[in-house]
This record gives C-alpha cells, sequence and structure tokens, in this order.
C-alpha cells in the first residue's frame, strides 16, 4: 500500500498474518530454581514461537510441515523457531525466567465446558458445538472465550490472540 503526502511516497507494511496455534501450555512461567524472582531478568517467549518449538522439537516435524499447520510460509517459520530458541537459550544460559504470553495468534480449536467443570478442546475443524460434555454426558455445554484461557493477551477479534 503506498500513502502519498506532500510529494512523499510512503510505503505501508502489509499487516501481519495471524500465526495458528494448537496448543495453548497451561503452565506460561519457568524460572531458575534458587534464584529470587526479584532478581531475575525475564525473557518474553510469545505464543507462537511457543507452537513453533512445539511443532519443530517436540512433534519433529519438518519445517515445512510446522509452517503449513501454523499457516504460514517457510520463512516465517524457520524466523519464529530461530526467535523461540534464541530467546530459549538467552534464559537458560544467562540465567533469565521464561514468560510465555501474547503474540500474534488464533487458536487451532474452540474450547468447551460443561456444567459440572469438564473442559476440552475440539477441532476448528469440526462443523458444529458438541451436544454434550464427552466426560459425563451432560447436555449442558457451552464455549470458554478465548479470554478465559488466553494468558494476559487482548482479543483483536472473535478466537485471535493479541500483544499486550
Amino acid at each position: 500500500m503506498l500513502i502519498t503526502q506532500e510529494g512523499f511516497t510512503i510505503e505501508m507494511p502489509r499487516p501481519q498474518k495471524c500465526r495458528r496455534v494448537a496448543f495453548l501450555p497451561e503452565v506460561t512461567y519457568f524460572k531458575p530454581a534458587g534464584i529470587p524472582l526479584s532478581t531475575l531478568g525475564e525473557v518474553v517467549l510469545s505464543v507462537e514461537e511457543a507452537e513453533a518449538l512445539r511443532l519443530k522439537d517436540l512433534e519433529g516435524l519438518e519445517q515445512g510441515e510446522g509452517a503449513e499447520k501454523m499457516n504460514i510460509s517457510r520463512p516465517t517459520f524457520q524466523r519464529v523457531l530461530a526467535s523461540a530458541r534464541q530467546k530459549i537459550a538467552d534464559a537458560i544460559l544467562n540465567g533469565k525466567a521464561v514468560n510465555i504470553k501474547g503474540g500474534n495468534f488464533e487458536t487451532a480449536f474452540n474450547r468447551f465446558r460443561c456444567r459440572r467443570g469438564h473442559e476440552w478442546d475440539l477441532a476448528k475443524s469440526a462443523n458444529a458445538a458438541p451436544e454434550y460434555c464427552p466426560t459425563c454426558s451432560t447436555p449442558d455445554v457451552q464455549a470458554i472465550p478465548l479470554a478465559e484461557y488466553g494468558q494476559g493477551r487482548t482479543s483483536r477479534s472473535k478466537r485471535r490472540g493479541r500483544n499486550v
């Protein structure tokens, strides 16, 4: 996109595409043992960086497969993965805490809860909301808004997270 103003042409960057994430970690803060939190430095790992690490290093996927799952290009996947690895190395080698939060992503699932408190994820590809809880068969099921399990993000739009 080009914007002209008083003889100047300014090229605006393309808006960043949301990265698809299929896993939101329950534990989002790690710190070295025996060091008071008040004296620690902190590294912030975005949710999509954590997802890239999970896909490549835990699941063992090739970069092309990981990029496809996150709905991004292979070079973008490489940049996200390299950034995540650099941050983790900095935290481990320099004794810093790791905080997983924020980012620019959308979830690849919908989260549901029954009235008895059971929670589960359903793939976005599923056509309809569940009729009953898979654990207790209760028919009273409701979707959980992303903000309730979103690790401190603000909602940009439905089912999307954005930097805090």
